[in-house]
């Protein structure tokens, strides 16, 4: 039985066209599961679109179409990038998919119920083009590098990496 080998680019956001990155980490993911089935692996290459969070809200209102219908068009962009560049990849999903919700509920499930999500409080400033809070001492004349947007305290939901253990907590 072959050894398995899991690879997966980003999951790219669709809220505008593939780019030049999209296509070099693509290439990059598919020279290592190359390699890889080279090597004898039983390889599983994944690719595809994570299309919820607020930067496809923001260009589905700016091309004024329901966010659903806007993903679906460039998701297929994505699709159509790959053949192009002999990618050879295993699967392709997107995360409106029903079977992926179902993983991703299934795996949010899993994780409340052990106790690893916690609600809390949290304010800070927040950019939503790096998709990231920022700290008093990262922030740039008293703002956040880009886009910034003050969130008040409000509650948020948590992943308790504390209870992981250390080697988990040291990889993230």
């Amino acid at each position: 039985m072959k050894k398995p080998f899991y690879i997966t680019t980003p999951i790219y956001y669709p809220n505008n066209v593939p780019h030049i990155g999209s296509v070099y980490t693509t290439v990059c993911c598919d020279v290592i599961a190359r390699f890889k089935r080279l090597e004898g692996y039983d390889v599983k290459f994944l690719t595809g679109t994570d299309e919820h969070g607020q930067k496809v809200e923001e260009a589905a209102k700016a091309a004024q179409k329901n966010p659903q219908d806007f993903v679906d068009a460039i998701s297929e962009n994505f699709k159509k990038i790959l053949p192009a560049y002999d990618i050879t990849n295993d699967d392709f999903i997107r995360t409106t998919e029903e079977r992926h919700n179902k993983g991703a509920q299934a795996f949010w499930n899993t994780l409340v119920e052990s106790g690893d999500i916690y609600q809390d409080n949290y304010a800070g400033w927040y950019s939503v083009r790096d998709e990231s809070f920022f700290t008093e001492s990262e922030l740039v004349d008293g703002k956040a590098p880009q886009a910034p947007r003050h969130m008040g305290g409000r509650a948020k939901l948590f992943l308790s990496i504390i209870k992981m253990g250390k080697a988990t907590a040291s990889i993230l």
